[in-house]
């Protein structure tokens, strides 16, 4: 055999394995590369953040069962189920300004949890509108291979019409799922210098 005929048929065995997603020496199959996380996806997952918090809200006033749907956002939409996300919620202070696991942040959100009494339940407002901004239209929107971070603001309205405004970060992760879920919220009221 001459090295081109080697060289075509190492070529045409690369050509198969790759092909079939396997590893030819292990026989074990190769993770299929997935496309880039991209600033519509990271936009999504910031609206369907948003959907997600007028959800519980939306319960609650409805009298409907507000806390299993908590308990589905913070699945649904944060990392828990798979790891630790750091969390640091806007209206929190002292040792339970940061909280490490899926507890501390439902507290947050809902209240009732006597481990956190300063709770009242952030997202039991009565929101009925919630959207987002990024920094420098899109350009506060970082990705890295399978994390994506992000800085603006999201704006809370209620139901009297009265506005906040939270300076917010977000980090996200693309699950094997596919989808981007929480691992880092970080918010705060922006900074009035009067």
């Amino acid at each position: 055999m001459t090295n081109a005929s080697i060289t075509l048929a190492t070529s045409a065995v690369l050509v198969g394995v790759l092909a079939s997603g396997c590893d030819s020496a292990q026989n074990k199959p190769v993770a299929a590369a997935r496309a880039p996380i991209t600033v519509q996806e990271v936009n999504d997952a910031q609206q369907g953040w948003c959907n997600a918090l007028l959800s519980i809200a939306k319960a609650h006033a409805e009298g409907k069962d507000y806390q299993s749907i908590a308990t589905a956002v913070l699945s649904n939409n944060y990392n828990y189920d798979n790891g630790t996300v750091l969390f640091n919620p806007t209206l929190t202070h002292g040792a339970q300004n940061f909280r490490l696991d899926k507890e501390g942040a439902a507290a947050y959100f809902i209240g009732g949890n006597p481990k956190y009494p300063n709770d009242e339940g952030f997202a039991l407002k009565p929101w009925v509108s919630c959207s987002y901004t990024n920094a420098g239209n899109n350009a506060g929107v970082l990705i890295e291979g399978e994390v994506a971070a992000t800085m603006g603001n999201v704006i809370l309205i209620d139901n009297q019409g009265k506005e906040t405004t939270v300076d917010k970060f977000f980090a996200f992760k693309r699950g094997t799922d596919g989808k981007l879920r929480i691992i880092v919220h970080k918010s705060s009221l922006p900074f009035n210098p009067s």
